[in-house]
């Protein structure tokens, strides 16, 4: 265990105390703490040069670090890095088998450092500024016994063969994943539960935060059905999973393992997965990009600007819109507007009979299915874009038709989820890891354009991309003229499903599994639409949307307009149909617009926590530990007793020139400025410290101590800022 380094250390950071004194140690502290840290350091940044460190005792509480003899100075990150690692607070280190606790990044068992891959690199940005964007969810329908014992020792033994349920981050101030030798367990069983209950229990893990410094990126719930849900009792396994670091290809992946080892009695034979995912980071690194970055800067995957094209209007016809087949909202309610926040979902399906004609019509056409939604999606956005809202006709014996206007030439885009497995690696398609991966698709439209060639083109388009499903050039944009990440987001699941491969073993031991759903976030993107085959064979579309940008009403039209194309074309369509008649067969109710993707935040906005009670009064301002769960800094500010003004800034990945300009206005004010936050922001601190510069600025103190999750983590970190803030008020 990792007890004997005592928890309340806080760093004080001042690079100009002097050339050889690196840091300042307010707290506790012993020489064996000091030299684990330092070897941490070590393995964290193999490739730093690391300084000799020595760890000077003044008093009882106080200590210095500082450089041997005649070593220069270190990067500023390093020594941030260092002080992240003393101060963190003590944490268990856990013991073998199921049900152990949780580690954290700096015990003992931290086996290896990782490079990371680019896509996880946009993950992880994009949860700096959207953290509720990143969860994602599958869900099982488990029929027949579930022994809770045997299924945690199961996932247990998954865990100690998958290295990505071992893997956590750090920031030096860049992310690099560590490697944990020993496996976590986040399971809970909920027992006798109605299906409101699971729906809110499973909203609430879908709501609640990663902490990626700690390998427990997935969690796991079992949700027991209740008296009222009859013939037989099931149980539901709901596996949340954050994006940095699986898919829905890799869930289903770790599912079937888990399987597997549940009929082995708990075990898994055969040892660790190689290639792991640091073993694909690393071919990534090697990959060849100039080729990826000259097509998405080239006009080669650019639509041509269509033609303009006469073609009679099509009429109207009287329809209404069509209702989904099953729909439910989670994380909001029903009918409410944009910018309410949070995550709709909406479900629709087709019957088995109506996905095996559509699959049959796709066929003829030398097409897949996917194909046939991405031209649904693309015929839809086209709608949008020509066709205005039906007026509503005022009172009259026999009120005239409506005319439907006459679409123009256009091209439309949106995105496209591929795999993200084309990676030339042996044993690629079993390494669960966040390879799933958005890029822009543009296709060019008018109305002779015939639905057959349409179809066509999408899948010639598609297959171009996915010679460069590995590369996040194109993520988050399209082409065209387009903003950032428009059009919504299609999605096709695919990969191993764990109810084939083991159906025949675990109904030998009466049980039955069949997947229910896989929800999630938008992705980025305003709306994403995921399809997908349940075991009935049945295709089912969940529409995931951000309720920040479209409201339900939105999101419910497009799908219901979505599905019915789906239900249409093979019974109606022919070589011949062409754009204009596909838009004839649809309802009078208008297609609305599809919003671009959540815009980025304000560049480095400063937030203001309190204001200064004295005017020569230094000001401290706080940054959050990356990859930790956002609870704000109430607690803190409730503890600080200082004059100083208390601010916070809200961090933007890539934006590190602007967060320095606004950390250097504030500098130019009365006293210094000091940086402080919890464990964790040392690194990123410290070269923040070092890009603030400009005449009569000087250098900000860094402030590093306490640990978020523990009780007493704010109070500590507030005595020690009020004594760098006292400091930083004098000349």
């Amino acid at each position: 265990m990792n007890s004997d380094r005592p928890a309340g250390v806080c760093a004080v950071i001042d690079p100009e105390q002097g050339e050889h004194t690196a840091m300042e140690l307010h707290g506790t502290l012993d020489t064996a703490s000091f030299h684990r840290a330092l070897h941490r350091v070590a393995e964290i940044r193999p490739g730093a040069r690391h300084p000799g460190f020595r760890l000077l005792r003044h008093q009882d509480g106080l200590h210095s670090v500082e450089l041997s003899g005649t070593e220069t100075a270190p990067a500023p990150a390093t020594v941030g890095l260092l002080a992240d690692l003393l101060t963190a607070a003590p944490e268990p280190c856990p013991d073998d088998g199921p049900g152990a606790a949780v580690p954290g990044p700096y015990c003992r068992t931290l086996a290896r450092t990782e490079p990371v891959t680019p896509l996880q690199q946009q993950r992880l940005a994009d949860a700096l500024e959207r953290p509720g964007h990143q969860a994602e969810q599958i869900l099982w329908r488990w029929h027949g016994p579930l022994d809770t014992a045997r299924f945690e020792a199961a996932w247990h033994a998954v865990g100690e063969r998958e290295s990505v349920l071992r893997t956590a981050f750090v920031w030096d101030p860049r992310p690099r994943a560590v490697v944990f030798e020993r496996t976590f367990t986040d399971l809970v069983r909920h027992p006798a539960t109605t299906a409101l209950r699971r729906t809110t229990l499973a909203a609430r893990e879908r709501a609640r935060a990663f902490d990626l410094r700690r390998p427990a990126a997935v969690r796991l719930a079992l949700l027991d059905s209740g008296p009222q849900d009859t013939p037989a009792p099931f149980t539901d396994v709901l596996l949340t999973y954050h994006r940095a670091l699986l898919d829905s290809w890799s869930a289903r992946l770790l599912m079937r393992e888990c399987c597997r080892a549940y009929l082995a009695g708990g075990t898994l034979p055969g040892g660790r997965r190689r290639p792991d995912l640091g073993d694909c980071a690393r071919r990534l690194g090697a990959q060849e990009s100039a080729v990826a970055h000259d097509f998405w800067r080239g006009p080669a995957h650019r639509p041509p600007t269509p033609a303009p094209v006469s073609a009679p209007a099509p009429a109207p016809v009287s329809a209404a819109a069509l209702t989904p087949v099953s729909a439910a909202v989670s994380g909001a309610g029903a009918g409410r507007p944009a910018g309410s926040g949070g995550t709709g979902v909406l479900r629709a399906a087709l019957s088995p009979a109506r996905s095996t004609r559509l699959a049959h019509w796709a066929a003829r056409w030398g097409v897949a299915e996917s194909s046939v939604l991405q031209a649904v999606w693309a015929l839809l956005l086209y709608r949008a874009r020509h066709n205005a809202p039906a007026p509503v006709p005022a009172p009259a014996p026999a009120p005239a038709p409506v005319p439907a206007l006459a679409p123009a030439s256009a091209v439309v885009g949106f995105g496209v989820d591929f795999p993200g497995r084309g990676l030339l690696l042996e044993g690629i398609e079993g390494v669960p890891g966040p390879f799933e991966n958005a890029l822009p698709l543009s296709v060019a439209l008018h109305p002779a354009l015939e639905l057959p060639r349409l179809l066509r083109t999408l899948r010639d388009l598609v297959m171009d991309l996915s010679a460069y499903e590995w590369t996040t050039t194109g993520e988050g944009t399209t082409t065209g003229g387009f903003g950032p990440r428009s059009g919504g987001l299609l999605a096709f699941d695919c990969g191993p499903r764990p109810e084939t491969a083991y159906g025949d073993e675990l109904t030998t031991h009466g049980i039955r599994l069949e997947e229910q759903e896989a929800a999630g976030t938008s992705a980025g993107y305003a709306l994403r639409l995921r399809a997908g085959h349940d075991t009935r064979r049945a295709l089912v579309l969940t529409c995931a949307y951000d309720l920040d940008l479209v409201d339900s009403g939105t999101a419910r039209t497009l799908l219901a307009h979505t599905v019915r194309l789906l239900r249409l074309l093979p019974v109606t369509a022919n070589a011949a149909t062409t754009v204009a008649d596909v838009l004839a067969w649809m309802p009078r109710t208008a297609t609305p617009r599809v919003p671009d993707g959540p815009a980025a935040h304000d560049t480095a906005p400063l937030v203001v926590l309190r204001g200064a009670s004295a005017p020569t009064a230094a000001t401290v301002c706080l940054l959050d530990a990356p990859g930790a769960p956002h609870t704000g800094h109430q607690e803190l500010v409730r503890h600080y007793r200082g004059p100083e003004a208390l601010t916070a800034l809200r961090l933007t990945a890539g934006r590190q020139d602007a967060q320095a300009d606004v950390l250097a206005r504030l500098a130019r004010s009365a006293g210094r400025l000091v940086l402080g936050g919890y464990s964790g922001t040392g690194a990123l601190a410290c070269e923040l410290a070092r890009q603030v510069t400009g005449p009569g600025v000087r250098t900000p103190l860094v402030v590093v101590g306490g640990a978020d999750h523990d009780p007493g983590g704010p109070r500590s970190l507030a005595r020690a800022l009020q004594r760098a803030g006292a400091a930083a008020a004098r000349p």
